[in-house]
């Protein structure tokens, strides 16, 4: 089938939207779907070219950098959108946010008559830490970030989020037509324990300390991932065998590096900076722990790929991170935003590395249903449904859900008011 896939952000940006839609592109072509990325441009100007047999057009936009140094917007894309959907003509439109790109998406796909799936990366959590004094107006901000991602998405015939948390939070929100929690999905032929791989060789690659317990993180290293939070779990902790590394770049880098300089730890904290993505799975492969102290993941996609890797992890019990980490099975919960409960949850793992082998591979059979092959069938399941013209609500088969093979998507049937 051919798919026309939009959203702002597309490879090579390191974040979850873009590593997940970069996924699914390419999956579905490797599948024998032809496939094409509608997204925003970060040069500004438009232009085509081609990455593992997808088309990618990058339509014209406008920097943001002022706000986030990476962000972008495409507020005048109508034009280039409907020439594109002329050319293309998708059988399949899948947007993956409510900006104005997406906006004109759908409305592109409305006057051709197209059915259009949205999946949702979205929470204003992720704008929170880049807007100014919002601790005074955070309820009326949340409300009107909430409607406004609600004004495209209650348009579409069917939603995706990534997990059954994200799922709930769209309907407490009020979100109208069906969703589905569908897994962002881990790629195991990339991300896999490597019981032959020279740890002390990546380690010393990247700077991670050969005689201590190396705490991993791995994403953008940006305000909304509340790495601060571990900065001073290590103050607290006041062990000289422990380090805590920041894989990844982002805006909130130098003012954490200086904040540990203010802190006083030294080489307990370490930025490698980007990591490119085939180094990915030997740098989780070297780590004792990874680490996601966030409080704003709907899933979490390096999570998956650290459990992937065999890892145990430590997480905020926060949003869907509790989906993913059974407490005292697979790792440890912190309490959200608490210093000294993530110190207590750093000293449990450091001092007992006779249970990460049995930790890690409770965590390899948690991420089995987390399957890049499950997602990608339980989207061709949408897919072929709306193609169908069938009903978009109670899909019995989807090889993607939770808790066993076959089973119905959770609470699919009672949410929206159509159909």
């Amino acid at each position: 089938m051919r798919t026309l896939i939009a959203g702002t952000t597309y490879y090579p940006a390191f974040n979850g939207q873009s590593i997940f839609t970069t996924n699914l592109a390419e999956g579905l072509v490797q599948r024998g779907h032809q496939v094409l990325m509608l997204t925003s441009s970060v040069q500004g100007r438009p232009c085509q070219t081609e990455r593992n047999g997808v088309q990618i057009h990058k339509v014209s936009s406008i920097s943001l950098q002022t706000w986030h140094p990476d962000a972008v917007v495409s507020p005048f894309s109508a034009g280039e959108v409907a020439r594109i959907f002329d050319t293309f003509r998708p059988e399949v439109v899948h947007i993956h946010d409510h900006y104005p790109l997406a906006h004109d998406v759908l409305r592109a796909a409305r006057r051709r008559g197209l059915r259009v799936v949205g999946t949702n990366h979205f929470m204003p959590e992720n704008l929170a830490p880049y807007i100014p004094a919002l601790a005074h107006f955070k309820p009326f901000f949340n409300r009107m970030l909430w409607r406004w991602m609600l004004n495209v998405y209650n348009r579409l015939d069917v939603v995706t989020a990534p997990s059954k948390t994200a799922a709930a939070i769209l309907t407490r929100e009020g979100l109208d037509v069906p969703v589905y929690p569908l897994s962002c999905g881990v790629d195991q032929r990339r991300f896999y324990y490597n019981a032959t791989l020279d740890r002390r060789a990546w380690r010393e690659k990247y700077g991670l300390a050969q005689d201590k317990t190396v705490f991993l993180f791995v994403g953008r290293v940006d305000g909304e991932k509340k790495l601060d939070v571990i900065l001073h779990a290590l103050q607290i902790l006041e062990r000289d065998d422990v380090q805590f590394v920041v894989a990844g770049k982002g805006a909130a880098a130098h003012s954490l590096q200086e904040q540990a300089r203010q802190l006083g730890l030294g080489e307990q904290v370490h930025f490698t900076g980007f990591i490119p993505a085939e180094d990915l799975p030997a740098l989780l492969n070297s780590a004792d722990i990874f680490i996601m102290p966030s409080e704003a993941e709907l899933l979490s996609i390096a999570t998956l790929e650290a459990m992937s890797c065999r890892k145990p992890v430590l997480a905020a019990q926060a949003q869907a991170l509790p989906e993913l980490v059974s407490d005292g099975v697979n790792g440890y919960l912190f309490r959200p935003g608490d210093a000294a409960d993530a110190a207590r949850g750093m000293a449990l793992l450091a001092g007992q590395a006779e249970n990460w082998p049995a930790m890690g591979e409770a965590s390899l059979q948690k991420v089995q249903v987390h399957s890049l092959e499950n997602t990608l069938r339980g989207y061709e399941i949408i897919y072929e449904r709306m193609l169908s013209g069938g009903s978009l609500y109670n899909l019995q088969t989807n090889p993607a859900a939770y808790e066993r093979p076959g089973a119905q998507l959770p609470g699919v049937a009672a949410v929206g008011k159509r159909g």
